[in-house]
């Protein structure tokens, strides 16, 4: 497939517009990088997947992706990543990235040992995560795993963007909820890629509790890219609850200008 002059870009893809995020943060450290950016609004949300499923769902990304003959590829979501990633890493010749929690970063931060990880149903269901936190020093520090699938859909929808006031009503009965069971917990990963965008919400919510966002550490693990011209092919994929009307109404009010390529679900 023709990659429209771009130079050994990197993929990052996720199922919607979490994944921008870590688009952007390549702009800001690499800003000569050239990047696929793929959201794959038919395929959401990754959570509801079982590991059998998302791994296919994977397997056939990576595969279309790796047409594009990227230099790397970040799956950024925090679910693939953590159940299915060394699974599907073979699938391919291209390196491949995922997002995982910032749990070292947590509990260096907390002074309460009381820490929580912020993720999909999948996610925080899953023995690979409560593998990943086992092998973390807790050191007597608990890790409490916390389904906030409704906050990703929250993003996915738009409701951050054009209903702020409900969007904060929502988070705030989920925190309220959430501290009600675990009043200790001063640190959250926010677990899926969709959660820092809304992180002013969270922390309106629980001001005193610290919120990390993992974007960073993902893009640094890329090292120093392929130079090319810091060009954006940005692909898309619809379905009848998400559509690319609303995804473009969505990259608007962001500020964002992209031109969208529509294409069928991989």
């Amino acid at each position: 497939m023709e990659s429209q002059s771009l130079h050994r870009p990197i993929a990052v893809f996720d199922a919607g517009i979490g994944s921008y995020a870590i688009v952007a943060e390549i702009q800001r450290r690499l800003p000569r990088q050239d990047v696929i950016y793929f959201a794959d609004r038919a395929s959401f949300p990754y959570g509801s997947k079982g590991p059998e499923e998302l791994a296919q769902v994977m397997g056939r990304t990576l595969g279309f992706l790796e047409t594009f003959e990227p230099s790397a590829i970040v799956v950024a979501s925090n679910a693939p990543s953590i159940t299915v990633l060394e699974d599907v890493r073979p699938m391919t010749r291209v390196p491949v990235f995922g997002v995982f929690p910032p749990l070292t970063e947590a509990l260096a931060a907390s002074t309460h040992h009381a820490v929580g990880i912020m993720g999909v149903q999948s996610l925080v269901e899953s023995e690979m995560l409560r593998e990943f936190v086992g092998g973390h020093d807790l050191d007597g520090a608990s890790v409490e795993l916390i389904n906030a699938s409704s906050m990703v859909e929250l993003v996915e929808s738009g409701a951050f963007l054009f209903d702020p006031p409900g969007t904060q009503e929502k988070i705030n009965d989920f925190m309220t909820s959430l501290f009600e069971r675990k009043p200790d917990i001063d640190a959250l990963t926010l677990s899926s890629t969709h959660l820092p965008w809304l992180n002013p919400f969270f922390e309106c919510a629980r001001p005193q509790c610290l919120f990390l966002d993992p974007a960073e550490s993902v893009v640094a693990s890329l090292g120093g890219g392929t130079e090319g011209s810091g060009k954006i092919r940005t692909i898309v994929t619809e379905d009848e609850r998400y559509s690319v009307s609303d995804f473009r109404r969505m990259l608007d009010r962001l500020g964002v200008e992209l031109a969208l390529e529509v294409v069928e679900a991989p």
